[in-house]
């Protein structure tokens, strides 16, 4: 599994951790001190989380790390 198919796992949990708890991609970048279209660029692969907001939006969302990250143990 290379990097890119790691960021487009996690832009795909982080949508739908999102969605389900009916969040707008506009205010969860607002909380993260970004523009919507910034945070957006997470969701599709295209830009890297760090430890930090990884841990404040598994936090926000109610998800683990293993949960964001896909793994099934």
């Amino acid at each position: 599994m290379g990097k890119q198919d790691i960021r487009k796992i996690v832009g795909d949990n982080l949508r739908a951790a999102r969605l389900l708890k009916n969040i707008s991609q506009s205010q969860l970048a607002k909380e993260l001190n970004k523009y919507q279209p910034d945070y957006s660029q997470y969701e599709r692969g295209i830009i890297e989380l760090d430890y930090e907001k990884i841990c404040y939006l598994c936090k926000r969302l109610d998800i683990t790390p293993n949960e964001l990250f896909g793994f099934d143990y």
